[in-house]
């Protein structure tokens, strides 16, 4: 859901297709829901079936995960509300490097739910290592909408709305510092 979530807010952005942003705004109300649930029925088992301690580190990670990935859900509910507001302004610029980052963004997601099932080290580690392609991306949208936005003050507005995308995107590719260790 949220990797369909981030696809589509781009998507949107990408065609100016408002249907498109109010369709993943309300989609992030279901995503909200879907963790809420799971997070019900991680505290269910925890308190009924008393897991062992590595049972109990899987439900504590999965706990971890979901709100993760509620918070990613709403970088692309954000992204959704940056469409809006565009709405049917011409385009400042081809948009090249933020479908990439949107691209490499929902690959990490991916990749790390990959690695997650699979308890496969090598794969978050790889996971990882791609934050790094992202921030450069990240570096250089910000750096060309700078530089458009010095060339000829009317298209700040425009610019800066384009840099919120490009740092949710940024956003939803970087994990926050957690205490949970394995």
């Amino acid at each position: 859901m949220v990797e369909k979530a981030l696809s589509r807010a781009v998507e949107a952005l990408r065609k100016r297709d408002l249907a498109m942003a109010h369709q993943t705004m309300a989609d992030d109300a279901r995503i909200n829901e879907k963790r809420f649930a799971i997070e019900n029925r991680c505290i269910e088992l925890i308190a009924s079936q008393q897991p062992a301690v590595t049972d109990l580190r899987v439900i504590v990670a999965i706990l971890n995960i979901i709100t993760e990935l509620e918070r990613i859900g709403d970088y692309a509910e954000g992204i959704a509300k940056i469409v809006i507001m565009i709405g049917d302004e011409p385009p400042l610029k081809p948009l090249i490097d933020i479908p990439r980052m949107n691209d490499i963004t929902i690959e990490m997601l991916h990749n790390s739910l990959a690695a997650f099932v699979e308890a496969d080290a090598k794969k978050a580690s790889d996971v990882i290592s791609m934050d790094n392609v992202v921030d450069t991306l990240y570096d250089q949208v910000f750096r060309e909408l700078l530089t458009f936005m010095l060339a000829d003050t009317k298209t700040i507005n425009r610019a800066t709305r384009l840099m919120w995308v490009a740092h949710n995107l940024e956003r939803a590719a970087t994990a926050p510092p957690t205490s949970v260790s394995g």
